[in-house]
């Protein structure tokens, strides 16, 4: 098991994750849509917990493999949350604002920094209003060396990429569920991402995913996309 540290932090314990909820893995997909704006309220811890689990956490506990598959299991993503003044409401306040880190195993955060960085990430990621309006950001980044060493180049071109859609795909999914909005974020200056979480010299940002309650949630019928079909069928051939 790979398991990284975060020397000297303060340590917070998640949630233990749910696996049973309200929402069928088919409406997740019906009303996944990207969301930009947020309403200014925070999230619960509760639910910050349960979208970390479903970005990488473990789902099997014998060799602890995640909940999003990887190339040869080597799990080369690292998982980040950037937390908001108030963006995070607990049962005794609020998760204190700063940088966290996702400790998959103990299912846990560790804080790396303390402070509101949203400005600073919104800067990095070309001034993306979503970025600094939402209450947290999940941020992943990549090891390349570790599917590297298994697999070449390809692993870094090809798995990676791989792995990460996989992740983000299910922080979607998972924030749908919960009746949150998620979008991912490519577009940012690498360096400045890197000096912002602080990382090694080995990880590399990937992605910036704002969380947040939707200002305008989407809904899907399955009225609407019978309909659809209807009509395209009828136009075809």
């Amino acid at each position: 098991m790979k398991k990284a540290t975060v020397k000297g932090a303060r340590e917070i314990l998640l949630p233990y994750p749910r696996l049973h909820g309200t929402v069928s893995v088919e409406e997740a997909l019906a009303n996944r849509r990207s969301i930009r704006e947020f309403r200014d309220e925070p999230i619960e811890l509760e639910e910050l917990s349960q979208l970390l689990w479903a970005a990488y956490g473990i789902s099997e506990t014998r060799y602890g493999l995640r909940t999003a598959p990887s190339a040869g299991a080597q799990y080369p993503l690292e998982v980040y949350a950037v937390v908001g003044e108030r963006g995070v409401k607990a049962d005794y306040g609020y998760l204190e604002a700063g940088i966290y880190y996702y400790d998959v195993y103990r299912h846990c955060l560790l804080l790396k920094k303390r402070g509101d960085y949203r400005e600073a990430l919104y800067r990095a990621a070309l001034e993306q209003p979503w970025v600094l309006t939402a209450p947290v950001s999940i941020i992943f980044t990549a090891v390349y060396s570790r599917t590297v060493r298994v697999y070449g180049e390809r692993g870094r071109v090809r798995y990676v990429p791989m792995d990460l859609g996989h992740a983000g795909q299910n922080v979607y999914l998972q924030a749908t569920a919960l009746g949150l909005g998620t979008v991912t974020v490519g577009a940012f200056h690498d360096e400045e991402v890197r000096e912002i979480l602080e990382l090694s010299p080995e990880e590399t940002p990937l992605y910036i995913m704002p969380v947040g309650k939707p200002l305008t949630p989407y809904r899907l019928t399955e009225e609407e996309l019978i309909q659809f079909y209807q009509n395209n069928r009828k136009s075809s051939y």
